[in-house]
Order: structure tokens, then sequence, then C-alpha cells
């Protein structure tokens, strides 16, 4: 490889990102050097950028990366199963495999886990996060090989859809028959409507604000059957209508920062239906949550952090059935250098320009 340097864009403290250039590794027998082809944007990376994450700096965020193996070791090959030129989306969480998390199937809640795009520079070899053109994979990573002539665009989907099959579907196991309500029609709700319409649900109702009607629009074209202004509309009253009364069999919260919704969840869901938790509110309390309510009609309720790998390969069977035009879903491409643009882009911090789903492209 005649690379030798890899540019990446390090977050030195918060609201602060400049752009080193850093050495490329060695290669040891069971790791591997990803060349990165894009790299997804997500809320946690505007959390991180702010510092409210508090994340280690110098650090190289960066946590949805899709990439080419440009380097493998032997073992690292035999074990994952793909080889140099493949194309692969790479998993967030590295996880020791053999705390009582890891070994009961909760991988993703290792309590020694460590997170691609927080692990700082000081941790040899540095390059742990894809705001980079390289990125070390450690031995513990798990990769998905996925369709090479997929656009980067639409390959690197595979993480918001893979939370929304996790988040929508697998935790509270949805299915033929079940009433949806997704709260919040971000990157994430949106994948929410997918990952439901893929699983057969019969009522998929999707809410959001005024100033979401393209979004909205996006959640019919992808299979919501009807979409809520909470802005102009009386969301309680209309979700009684949408179910004779009854509500919602699973209401799944991906709005982000907003304490409201969760609050309202509970008179959203049906008598024994179930809401999950998964869009974070930055610690706030929840004003008005009344615990009764999940008493009287006995709701489960579940959180939901990050994403396992049967979530990525249904994303990734997803994308490749090519049966949904998910490319609408794409807003913005950025120039790595410009990580902060898209980062003060995604959070409506730029005046005239709204982001649904965006990556970086790093430069050749």
């Amino acid at each position: 490889m005649a690379a030798k340097q890899s540019l990446a864009m390090v977050l030195t403290a918060p609201r602060k990102l400049e752009a080193r250039s850093l050495p490329i590794p060695d290669i040891r027998d069971d790791s591997a050097l990803l060349r990165i082809e894009a790299c997804g944007i997500c809320g946690s990376d505007y959390e991180q950028f702010e510092g409210v994450l508090r994340t280690p700096t110098p650090v190289i965020p960066g946590h949805e990366p899709l990439g080419v193996i440009e380097q493998i070791g032997d073992a690292a090959a035999r074990r994952w199963g793909v080889d140099v030129g493949d194309r692969v989306a790479v998993e967030t969480m590295l996880s020791c495999r053999f705390c009582s998390p890891c070994l009961e199937g909760r991988y993703h809640l290792c309590n020694q886990r460590r997170i691609y795009s927080y692990i700082p520079l000081s941790d040899a070899p540095g390059l742990w996060g894809s705001y980079a053109q390289f990125m070390y994979l450690d031995p513990n990573s798990i990769v998905h090989k996925i369709d090479a002539t997929l656009s980067p665009q639409v390959a690197v989907m595979f993480n918001p859809l893979g939370a929304g099959f996790r988040w929508a579907v697998e935790i509270p196991q949805t299915g033929p028959g079940d009433t949806v309500l997704i709260l919040g029609p971000g990157q994430r709700g949106l994948a929410s409507v997918l990952a439901c319409r893929e699983a057969g649900a019969d009522q998929i109702i999707v809410t959001g604000l005024a100033a979401d009607s393209a979004k909205l629009e996006i959640a019919r074209r992808f299979g919501a059957d009807h979409v809520i202004d909470v802005d102009n509309e009386n969301a309680k009253q209309r979700v009684r209508e949408l179910t004779n009364g009854r509500g919602a069999d699973v209401v799944v919260d991906v709005s982000s920062y907003a304490t409201q919704p969760v609050a309202e969840a509970l008179d959203y869901v049906a008598v024994g239906g179930k809401v999950v938790l998964a869009g974070v509110k930055g610690f706030q309390p929840i004003p008005d949550f009344v615990s009764d309510k999940i008493v009287m009609k006995e709701i489960a309720i579940f959180g939901a952090i990050g994403v396992t790998s049967t979530g990525y390969s249904s994303a990734i069977r997803l994308l490749e059935s090519r049966k949904h035009p998910v490319e609408i879903m794409h807003t913005h491409d950025f120039d790595l250098r410009d990580a902060e643009t898209a980062i003060r882009t995604l959070a409506r911090q730029i005046p005239g320009e709204e982001s649904i789903h965006s990556c970086l492209i790093p430069e050749s």
C-alpha cells in the first residue's frame, strides 16, 4: 500500500475539530486496515462534538464506517470471512466476549465495551474513528460484507436501518397485525418505518413537527399508513381515531432531546402494549410522566441502545434487495474536511439546509 499517512478529523475539545495527518499502523495477524468509503453522520456525533457525551480527547469521531479492506492479517481474514478488496460495514461496539452480558448474548452491553469513535488517539494505533481516510479494525471487530455495487451513500445506511430493525421490530417483537406508532421522522424513525413494513405490521403511524413535512412525506413513501403533524393536529385524538380507540400495540420514541413524547407515549399505547425508548434526552427528567398509567395498562417499557448483528444483517438484506427507494432519505454528501459543517447541518444550525441522512466521503 502506497499511503503511509491518513488524513483524519480530530476532535481536540468540545466544538473543535482539526485536520491531522496520522501514521497508518502495521497490521498484525488478527487485525485489519479499512479504507473508508463513507461515514454516516448521526445525532450522537453532534452530542460528541458539543461535549455532552464527555468522551476523551483528542479523538477521531465517526462510528458508522463503510469501507474496503485495504490490509488484513490471515487470522482476521479467517475469522471474519473477508479479504483485501471486500466492502464491509463495521459494527460500532467492541466487546470482550467473556463477561456476563457477552456470554448471555448481549454483547452490545459488554462490561468492558469500547466504541469506535470514542477511543482516544492515546490508545494505539489511534485510528479508531471513521472521520478519516483509513481506520484500524480491532481483532474483536464484527464486520459484514455488503454489495460493492451499491452506492456508498446507500450502503452506509446499514447503521440507521439496523437501528430501525432492532428498536422497532426485534425488541418489541413487531409482527403481522400490529399497529406501530413511531415518534419522530428522523433517519432512524424513517428506518423504523421500513423495518416495520418488512416485518408485516398492519398499520404504521408516524408523528413529526410542522417543520418535518418533507420527512413525513418520505415516511409515507416508505410505507407509513398515516402521518401526524403534532403542531397542527391533536395527536392523542388522531391516534385514538386511527386505532378505533384502542391505541398502538407498539410505540417507538426516536425523537431527540424532546421529553414530551416519552410522557405522551403512555397515552398512545394500547392496554398491554409496548413502548420502546431509543431517543436520548440529554439526561433530562421527564415532566408529567405518570407511572400509574404503566401500572393500570400493564405497559412494557424497553430501553434501546445500539444495534446488534441481527439488526445489521436485516438492514443489509433490505439494502441489497433494492425493494425500497432508500436513496430518497439521503440529502447531503460532505468532504472529510467539512465534518463540522456536516454536524451542524444535521443539528439544523445551517440556515436553509435540512439534513435527513448525510455522510462524509473521504478523499482518496
